[in-house]
């Protein structure tokens, strides 16, 4: 299992890396198209095909590897309260009632549309220039397929876990910017949040007190003005 396990997240890791270049394909083709249109009045053709083309191949393909690196959110609330072997059950019931139905539906429908989307080499309606699109549609087929394969090693992770009642720790090769902040600064992880926090904190209070020196001088105003 764990020969397995390691073997689906190189796999989905470098789907996942290699796919991810494709956001800097798309930003230099949206920023040409914001080039041309706005400074040139020649909008191109096909700026909009290759933005969603782009982005969705890199969202799919990036489904197993955010799998693999435990990513994608999860209502926790009452989860993360339960005892590891109890969240490892949980889960290995959920992948078979939910996850492997859905991803299988994925792969099964994702043929039927590639399949037809091949046979007459489709292209793109939403523009004149004609951009094959049988490609893209090719990636839904590919994405479920890499899902699955990690799906499986999953489940490996969850009877690991009901086993030795401890989770396998995924590979941290992504940090959220807060704990890389938190590493370098020596400083508890939050509290760039928290500082964020007060500050906006002192701010809105300075404002409610020039708020009220406002209201007090407008009110004094009409007061001296009947004295007088």
């Amino acid at each position: 299992m764990l020969g397995y396990i390691q073997f689906a997240d190189r796999l989905s890791a470098w789907f996942g890396k290699a796919f991810a270049w494709l956001i800097l394909v798309m930003a230099i083709g949206v920023g040409y198209e914001v080039l041309v249109r706005y400074g040139l009045n020649a909008p191109t053709s096909w700026a909009f095909d290759l933005s969603y083309i782009t982005y969705g191949t890199l969202f799919m393909m990036g489904g197993a590897y955010t799998l693999s690196r435990g990513g994608h959110v999860r209502g926790d609330f009452i989860y993360r309260l339960w005892k590891p072997r109890t969240q490892a059950r949980v889960e290995l019931v959920l992948y078979f009632l939910f996850f492997f139905p859905g991803v299988l539906a994925l792969i099964i429908s994702g043929w039927k549309y590639a399949e037809r989307s091949w046979r007459y080499l489709e292209v793109s309606v939403n523009s004149p220039a004609g951009i094959p699109i049988f490609q893209f549609k090719t990636v839904i087929v590919v994405a479920g397929i890499l899902l699955f394969i990690q799906g499986i090693a999953q489940v490996f992770r969850c009877i690991i876990c009901i086993r030795t009642g401890e989770w396998l720790v995924a590979a941290e090769d992504i940090e959220e910017t807060e704990v890389q902040l938190a590493r370098e600064g020596a400083v508890e992880i939050g509290s760039f949040a928290s500082q964020v926090a007060r500050e906006d904190a002192h701010d809105l209070e300075e404002q409610h007190h020039e708020l009220e020196e406002r209201r007090r001088h407008t009110k004094r105003k009409p007061d001296d003005e009947e004295r007088n």
